[in-house]
């Protein structure tokens, strides 16, 4: 196989980025089909990339039917995290590779499912979208830390803001959404699960209605002892920011401090920020999926696995259960070796 056909479930704002970067950006990659059920938004976008008709992409009413299609190869998924378990199942029974956005499902019970399904199957087929392992900057920041030329690392900072966010997008959804690419990050940096988590809700900015705790403030207590604590605003008002620190032994290493060109100028000085995460993460959102593609065409995958999207499940239930409890929740994590050995 020299180029892969890839059908995409969900064309909302990620659904269609991809589809958008899959038809124009990625080599080796060809899309033929997607799904969605806000059907006209489908076939509007179905038009546009198949430049003005709609035989080059197909639009497919049910996402079961484009995952089981002859002519798709691999499969994006972009649709609601409720919807992923089914869809997840479907690909492992039809042998398709996958990208799932996170989360890998809603809960730690389901995705474990999934993970037992993948390693009954004896082929991994489930690449989850932490697009942050992709950035240059959090791999360079990866990399410098596995070198050890600052010794251990002890301590990760992380700050995760957005401009704003809809009525809909309530406490619960902070911490599944929005903070999960913390948790992966933290266990990504420092190669070891979180053990316990403690979601801290400040004073609440006014800008949001009535019971939503934003921002949030949560600390990760891993199992070879080091912590991570991360600020989650998701109401900033003044635009896209993340950023993390790591301190080890001998020094400590920032990234996300600035985007764009820093300028001084008529008495002020300072940069751009991003609008959202599209701006911020373009560059690894393309570099993941061309390695996705990449790896797929080999028969790998080539990023974090179902393992890792169960894990991040795990504690962002234990999260939620402290964001209800005010206190420390453990995480309760399978044994990988019984599961996975």
């Amino acid at each position: 196989m020299t180029q892969l056909r890839v059908g995409i479930v969900g064309v909302g704002v990620m659904g269609s980025d991809h589809a958008e970067r899959v038809a124009r950006k990625t080599s080796g990659a060809r899309l033929v089909a997607v799904s969605d059920a806000d059907h006209p938004r489908a076939e509007a976008l179905a038009r546009r990339l198949s430049g003005g008709s709609a035989s080059s992409v197909r639009v497919v009413e049910d996402p079961l039917d484009l995952i089981a299609a002859d002519d798709v190869d691999a499969v994006i998924l972009a649709s609601p995290g409720f919807a992923h378990a089914e869809q997840l199942f479907a690909c492992l029974e039809h042998g398709k590779p996958v990208l799932c956005e996170k989360p890998l499902t809603m809960d730690a019970a389901s995705a474990l499912e999934v993970v037992e399904a993948e390693h009954k199957g004896g082929r991994q087929l489930i690449q989850v979208g932490f697009m942050r392992r992709f950035d240059p900057e959090y791999a360079a920041l990866k990399q410098l830390l596995d070198s050890g030329e600052l010794g251990r690392t002890l301590l990760l900072h992380n700050v995760h803001r957005n401009k704003s966010a809809p009525p809909t997008f309530r406490s619960e959804m902070i911490v599944r959404d929005s903070m999960v690419h913390e948790v992966d990050v933290a266990r990504w940096l420092f190669g070891d699960e979180i053990t316990r988590i403690t979601v801290h809700t400040p004073k609440p900015t006014s800008l949001v209605g009535d019971g939503v705790r934003d921002p949030q403030l949560a600390v990760f207590e891993l199992a070879n002892g080091a912590m991570a604590d991360v600020e989650v605003f998701v109401n900033f008002q003044v635009g896209y920011e993340v950023r993390c620190e790591a301190v080890a032994e001998r020094g400590s290493a920032t990234i996300g401090l600035g985007s764009g060109v820093f300028t001084r100028a008529g008495g002020q000085w300072g940069g751009a920020m991003p609008a959202d995460f599209r701006v911020r993460f373009e560059q690894a959102y393309d570099l993941e999926v061309q390695r996705w593609v990449d790896a797929t065409l080999r028969g790998e995958i080539d990023g974090p696995g179902a393992w890792d999207g169960y894990a991040a499940a795990a504690v962002c239930e234990a999260g939620l259960e402290s964001l209800q409890t005010g206190k420390p929740a453990d995480v309760a994590l399978a044994d990988r070796g019984k599961v996975l050995g």
